[in-house]
């Protein structure tokens, strides 16, 4: 990140499938992740809903400590160690939202907050995918899924 402005810096993967003529600088800034130069979330959020696809929001922070020096290279290792939690998870985007730089019994260290974020055509997130109610021929199997959706449906309203 040759930019020392990483606050509210959103981070795309390389192989994010989005819409085309978003008119998005990015900048290679980790091995497979891009870092968007021109906008920051809520920009990208908008521009993305121009193109009539979705910018979701996941909820729930990511945290990462690192003890150092104020400086760029101490927040790059905090973000490295973020991108490192969420190995495997499926989501596309990551928007760094806080950077805290402080001290403690004298020792700096810096705090990086981010969130999830996910840029996708479907206004679904998650796809009905796997077996649906009734495929399996055991009632007693249909009949505890029942009582689940309907414990699901009760908290609902």
């Amino acid at each position: 990140m040759a930019d020392t402005k990483i606050f509210r810096t959103v981070l795309i993967r390389e192989d994010t499938v989005s819409p085309v003529d978003l008119g998005i600088e990015t900048e290679l800034v980790f091995p497979g992740w891009k870092a968007v130069r021109n906008l920051d979330g809520f920009e990208l959020g908008r521009t993305i809903q121009k193109a009539n696809w979705n910018f979701f929001y996941l909820a729930g922070e990511i945290h990462a400590i690192v003890l150092g020096r104020k400086g760029q290279k101490t927040e790059r290792q905090a973000v490295k160690r973020i991108l490192r939690k969420l190995k495997g998870k499926e989501f596309n985007c990551l928007e760094i939202t806080a950077i805290i730089k402080k001290r403690f019994l004298g020792f700096p260290f810096v705090s990086v907050t981010a969130n999830s974020r996910h840029i996708q055509e479907s206004v679904y997130l998650v796809p009905m995918a796997g077996p649906t109610l009734g495929t399996k021929s055991d009632s007693s199997e249909r009949l505890h899924r029942g009582q689940v959706f309907a414990k699901q449906d009760a908290v609902l309203i």
